[in-house]
């Protein structure tokens, strides 16, 4: 595990913070306002434009209490796009920093969907390619972060996907942007709804959903408002991965603005998912991979010092029950000798830092027997 040299970390912090102006110049006309809008309790940003038709088309931006949303509502009319500029920047922190880099479909897929407002609707990447970006958050180089991939997965509570009132453009008519040959896959459950679309050359798009409700809705499609006619898969799980997600930047183009769960519960979950994967097709190659992720994000963040952060998202998921913490366990057996004791003793520092007793959340460094990773 490599620290990333401070000097391409702030490269990272501006093209952030250039990459989350120019969205805000790109989809928003000066012609256009902000308001604030209570629902609920809460306020949130909208965006108003004049028809020219007549009447106002509103748009649905983030919550007031986001500092960041809400600093560049004031300063709106200051933003300027600098896409050169930014360009060099990702150029830069790939081709000397070594940061990773999509391949040209996923980033071009990832962009098409950005800039049609996914972000925007409070969506999250999530997959490989959201691993990826975990390096520049962390400000390290992770094992396994090159790795390519041939899918795209997309989430959104369906809670949100509600409550927002807006939508996507259709999401084939986006997609075919990047590349004409997709086409989408129908439901087997229900043949009228789609959560998949794929193209020619087997690049799979695919829309998720937590599932916090019955098993009875497993692999059944839901309707997603916000989607832009697109449905979405219920998941398990997915609604403690996509709780309170990070901004991060994809190096792709001149930097494209993503949302991603936050590193710590990206690592929780995958030692959770990895168990369930041994059952399914294929499902032993899917697990080492999910260890080895959830592997490399403890040693990055626990080197970090960040074990505060990764010990509460521990804890959060040991809360759920009995069948979480199984999962956990059995996951972390499967470290070796010198990975589990290093987990063991970064949590358990985590926890002592939160006033918690390491000894309730199963922390003994006992030798593993089992197949390691």
């Amino acid at each position: 595990m490599k620290l990333l040299d401070p000097m391409y970390q702030t490269i990272y912090s501006e093209l952030s913070q250039r990459s989350l102006d120019a969205t805000f110049t790109s989809d928003f006309s000066l012609e256009g306002r902000f308001i604030a809008v209570e629902v609920k309790g809460k306020k949130y940003w909208y965006f108003d434009k004049a028809k020219q038709e007549g009447g106002q088309e509103r748009r649905y931006v983030g919550p007031v209490e986001d500092p960041e949303i809400t600093k560049r509502v004031e300063v709106f009319k200051d933003l300027k796009a600098d896409m050169r500029a930014r360009r060099k920047l990702v150029s830069t922190l790939v081709r000397e920093a070594y940061l990773p880099q999509p391949d040209r479909t996923t980033g071009d897929v990832i962009e098409a969907l950005a800039n049609a407002g996914f972000f925007r609707l409070r969506g999250v990447l999530v997959g490989t390619v959201a691993f990826q970006c975990y390096c520049a958050i962390l400000g390290v180089r992770l094992t396994n972060a090159v790795m390519q991939t041939l899918d795209a997965d997309f989430a959104q509570f369906h809670s949100v996907s509600v409550a927002v009132e807006d939508s996507l453009p259709p999401v084939l008519q986006v997609i075919k942007k990047v590349d004409p040959t997709f086409r989408e896959i129908p439901s087997q459950t229900d043949g009228r709804q789609t959560s998949q679309y794929v193209s020619r050359s087997g690049f799979k798009v695919e829309f998720l959903t937590p599932n916090t409700g019955s098993a009875d809705f497993d692999g059944k499609p839901v309707r997603m408002p916000a989607l832009g006619g697109a449905s979405a898969i219920p998941l398990r799980f997915l609604d403690y991965l996509i709780h309170e997600p990070v901004r991060a930047v994809l190096m792709h183009n001149a930097g494209v603005p993503v949302v991603v769960p936050a590193p710590e519960r990206y690592a929780i979950h995958k030692l959770i998912v990895a168990t369930r994967r041994r059952t399914d097709h294929d499902g032993t190659a899917k697990s080492r991979k999910d260890l080895g992720q959830a592997l490399a994000l403890f040693e990055a963040m626990i080197q970090t010092r960040q074990h505060v952060a990764l010990a509460s998202a521990y804890t959060e998921a040991w809360d759920r029950g009995e069948a979480w913490q199984n999962a956990i366990r059995q996951s972390l057996s499967t470290f070796d000798n010198d990975a589990r004791s290093m987990a063991n003793k970064g949590l358990a520092a985590g926890l002592a830092e939160l006033g918690d007793d390491p000894a309730k959340y199963n922390l003994a460094d006992e030798p593993s027997t089992t197949t390691k990773v």
